[in-house]
């Protein structure tokens, strides 16, 4: 079922190797490797145990849970937590995006169908239709909707009584969400990055389901590598797997991993392609800045949005890169990083500011 629901979802086939969105053909592969109840969910520990006791007082009270929204990065595990909550409960899950319910008609049509203690999954849920999201206002609140049938003065609202569901919202901008909206979910929980330790926990279970013969320093250098991020683990993973079938015996070592990822231009900090690409426009082009991120996207040939949504989050954690009022500025680690010698004003940088520009 969910195979055929997550082709519902936005075609990012040309995200980069990095991007912790979900390429073309991972979808099986994610959907076997997602875990499958708490107990088999690594990290998180402090959202862990908050949901956790939020599905255990509902289960007692023989209730829905009050609705929860999940925000944080791409790739954390937010989908993940929505079928795990319905599994947990016992219950049936729908799943949707936000960019899906454009009428308020769509959205009106899938609660009609809810069945009592459902769970309704919507992705990017801060990209509703105003329409929808206004009309998912009384559906939250009261279990209920107003149908409009007609138009003009002989318009009328027939109110349309839904069973009682839970909705778990997912978002990565919750500073999109309208204040109403938002005000309306009795949980809310932000997804972290992953520390590597975690990492290597997911890997080693990755491993074991698609059957690749993972040495613990293997584990440590993907994980390492990976930003934070369970799925760019497991992508990695898959290459690493790859490279260790072709070119050695299969056994993913240090080395093999070493070797492969040099091969996908990772390097030690997780940087790609794109992302070196960047900062090293911003420091030879530009003179380490600062510099719009416009004319940063067409000096590296990408497009703004991609440079600012899959690049920029990890550069600025990593502190390489420093939004400012004036543009993006590189940092003494990003210079470095490149080989180069940043020049006086910067040598002493440790740290980006974290401004928009």
């Amino acid at each position: 079922m969910h195979d055929d629901i997550d082709a519902e979802f936005e075609d990012l086939t040309s995200a980069p190797e990095l991007s912790p969105a979900i390429a073309a053909g991972e979808r099986e592969d994610e959907t076997t490797l997602r875990p499958r109840n708490l107990t088999e969910f690594v990290g998180q520990g402090r959202v862990r145990e908050q949901l956790e006791l939020v599905l255990q007082a509902a289960t007692h009270r023989g209730a829905p849970p009050d609705h929860v929204l999940l925000s944080g990065p791409p790739g954390l595990g937010k989908t993940s937590l929505a079928m795990i909550i319905a599994t947990e409960l016992g219950r049936s899950l729908r799943i949707t995006s936000g960019p899906a319910l454009e009428r308020a008609g769509d959205l009106a049509a899938m609660l009609s169908n809810l069945v009592e203690g459902d769970v309704l999954f919507i992705d990017e849920i801060h990209r509703m239709a105003r329409p929808a999201e206004e009309m998912l206002y009384l559906a939250m609140e009261d279990f209920r909707v107003d149908v409009v049938v007609g138009k003009g003065p002989g318009a009328t609202s027939i109110p349309l009584e839904i069973a009682p569901f839970t909705l778990v919202g997912a978002t990565t901008r919750s500073g999109a969400l309208t204040g109403p909206l938002r005000d309306r979910f009795g949980f809310t929980a932000h997804m972290e990055f992953y520390e590597p330790a975690d990492l290597e926990q997911i890997l080693r279970r990755s491993s074991s389901i698609l059957g690749v013969d993972l040495h613990p320093d293997g584990a440590a250098e993907i994980a390492g590598r990976s930003r934070g991020t369970p799925r760019i683990a497991n992508r990695l993973l898959r290459r690493v797997r790859d490279y260790a079938d072709v070119r050695a015996d299969g056994a993913v070592t240090r080395d093999i991993a070493r070797a492969a990822l040099e091969i996908y231009d990772v390097d030690a900090l997780g940087l790609d392609r794109l992302d070196r690409a960047v900062l090293t426009a911003l420091v030879r082009s530009f003179g380490g800045g600062p510099v719009g991120v416009a004319t940063l996207a067409v000096a590296v040939g990408e497009e703004a949005a991609t440079v600012e949504e899959v690049c920029e989050p990890y550069l600025v954690r990593a502190g390489m890169l420093a939004r400012t009022p004036r543009g993006r500025v590189a940092t003494a680690a990003a210079w470095s990083h490149l080989g180069l010698t940043p020049p006086p004003e910067v040598a002493g940088a440790s740290a980006p500011t974290l401004f928009d520009e």
